[in-house]
């Protein structure tokens, strides 16, 4: 993990929303890194690897761009990996962290020599022995997706990494739901917090709900990393583009997960520097409520509690009564003795 413990990564997911236009992905990364993400995060995939032509296209990419067939869709959508090597550089060049998400073989071997900092699994691969195998071959870190699994899936998974040498800091869960977009009835934000107790593993989760209340939700529940799908504009058409943020979104979900981030602070209470200023001011002491003689036994009818608080504390209140007053009090003076 290169962040403090309290700020999650965040990842902005281009995906495909490129819609397959080479000058869109520059335009991806540029709104990814005005908007203050970590990372823009792309697909990469050979469409014939990924589907056989029979393959039907998802009720939501049915849906959302007409498709027959995942196929078809898929086809339209890849990008040449001389598009990923110009798209890192690109990252480079802006100051944001390139990743993307390799769908098969061949693409695992070529995002690994393209020095990632880490390889996305997604959350249809978790059940896919092959593939993480080839994965678990490259040594980088991992960010596993568990959509679509049950904690034994999860296990079956993971064992496959630590078989090949990895430990506990080389792999990230995202808790995830894959539909598109989730309905909030399905996120069950709470699994974010099972994976992390269950597995002892930094977790974080992978949004593909509307808005940004869920990510920013994850937040403050302690995810490591956040993932969010973003777009130019949900008008274009696509699988994904509906359940993406746009780019004004984005700025401003990033903005809110840094401020809940550093809000939720070390759990230590304590008096903050911003606060003590107002102690004297919020708080009261007590203090005269009518002229008192000197020799005068304090009494509930001779004081009373008022601000600023820079006097005696309210909390002394029992231990003054009775006392005598060492000299005259005129009324509001604070007490002394």
């Amino acid at each position: 993990m290169k962040n403090h413990p309290c700020t999650p990564i965040i990842i902005a997911e281009a995906g495909v929303n490129h819609n397959g236009s080479s000058e869109m992905t520059r335009r991806l990364v540029d709104a990814a890194a005005e908007a203050g993400a970590d990372y823009v995060k792309f697909q990469t995939f050979k469409a014939e690897s990924l589907v056989t032509s029979l393959g039907p296209a998802a009720e939501y990419q049915k849906t959302n761009c007409n498709a027959l067939s995942q196929l078809d869709m898929l086809r339209s959508l890849e990008l040449g990996f001389d598009d990923f090597k110009m798209l890192k550089e690109y990252c480079d060049k802006k100051g944001i962290g390139f990743l993307s998400t390799p769908f098969d073989a061949e693409s695992i071997d070529f995002l690994s020599s393209m020095g990632l900092d880490y390889m996305k699994i997604p959350s249809g691969e978790i059940s896919n022995l092959p593939y993480l195998k080839n994965v678990a071959d490259t040594g980088l870190p991992v960010i596993m997706s568990t959509g679509m699994s049950r904690l034994g899936d999860i296990e079956s998974a993971l064992s496959v990494f630590y078989g090949k040498g990895y430990t506990d800091r080389d792999i990230i869960l995202l808790h995830c739901n894959t539909e598109y977009p989730t309905p909030f009835q399905d996120v069950n934000l709470r699994a974010m917090t099972v994976l992390r107790d269950t597995f002892g593993l930094p977790t974080g989760y992978s949004d593909h709900t509307k808005g940004t209340e869920v990510a920013i939700a994850a937040t403050a529940l302690g995810a490591c990393v956040i993932e969010k799908h973003f777009t130019l504009s949900r008008s274009l058409p696509g699988p994904d583009h509906v359940a993406s943020l746009q780019p004004d979104e984005l700025a401003e979900m990033v903005a809110a997960i840094r401020n809940v981030a550093v809000a939720i602070g070390s759990g230590v209470k304590r008096v903050t520097e911003s606060e003590r200023k107002n102690m004297a001011v919020a708080r009261k002491s007590i203090v005269a409520a009518r002229e008192i003689e000197a020799g005068e036994t304090f009494s509930e009818e001779n004081l009373t509690v008022k601000r600023p608080g820079d006097g005696l504390s309210p909390m002394l209140w029992d231990d003054i009564l009775g006392r005598k007053a060492l000299r005259k009090f005129l009324p509001d003076e604070q007490i002394e003795i």
